[in-house]
């Protein structure tokens, strides 16, 4: 598979970032980029104190919520995630090659 390329309004090449991971241990599940996602790629899940995802979340198991990627292929690289996580816990990448 090829890079995507695409262009701006104003005509100027633009290569989308696509979500590779979200990194569990610094997330502090505030939802900031949950919102600013038009594709629902993005969904809060609880861990425990290993940090290991669980299921039901109303176990005492539950430590916190974090954010996941549920639904990779939706995204369509726009990074806005990114740009309002206040913990930096994002990483994009563009298509391989």
């Amino acid at each position: 598979m090829a890079n995507v390329t695409s262009l701006t309004f104003g005509g100027l090449e633009w290569i989308p970032q696509f979500v590779q991971s979200i990194n569990k241990d610094t997330c502090l599940g505030c939802g900031r980029c949950f919102k600013v996602c038009g594709q629902k790629v993005l969904a809060l899940m609880g861990v425990n104190e290993e940090g290991e995802f669980i299921d039901d979340e109303d176990e005492d198991e539950l430590e916190r919520k974090v954010m996941t990627i549920v639904n990779q292929a939706k995204c369509i690289g726009c990074e806005a995630c990114a740009r309002i996580c206040p913990k930096n816990c994002y990483t994009h990448a563009p298509l391989p090659a």
